[in-house]
């Protein structure tokens, strides 16, 4: 159970990081340009900006992730299934951003086997030692 808390550790931090870092151009400049994001790339999507996007990725990923890192450092009640839950968010957010992109890179896949590694020890770490 340590190794898996720990690999729940590790994926919350580099998530947290990354989505507050994500977060941050799009919310600075949400036109995109400045950071090698055309506006050509949300053709496909209700957004007209980044602004929206970083926003939910601000929040849903970023700080989310963070609170949920939180939980599971001070071994909160029921923090395993808070980790589960960050993994369907962000598996949630890369789905949704392919589909609306229509566009899967690299990065989709690696965040994407975060996401089921954050499922997978999520619902490890709820589960009840044998007795």
């Amino acid at each position: 159970m340590k190794a898996t808390r720990m690999f729940a550790i590790v994926a919350l931090v580099f998530v947290s990081l990354s989505g507050i870092a994500g977060a941050i151009p799009m919310l600075t400049h949400p036109a995109g340009e400045p950071w090698g994001m055309p506006q050509s790339l949300l053709r496909y999507s209700p957004f007209r900006s980044y602004l929206i996007p970083g926003i939910i990725l601000l929040l849903a990923i970023g700080l989310l992730s963070l609170w949920v890192l939180w939980l599971t450092l001070e071994r909160r009640s029921g923090y395993g299934w808070w980790v589960a839950l960050q993994g369907c968010v962000l598996l949630g957010w890369l789905l949704t951003e392919v589909v609306m992109l229509r566009l899967a890179m690299w990065a989709h896949y690696l965040y994407g086997a975060v996401a089921l590694v954050l499922i997978v020890a999520g619902v490890a770490l709820t589960a009840k030692p044998a007795a």
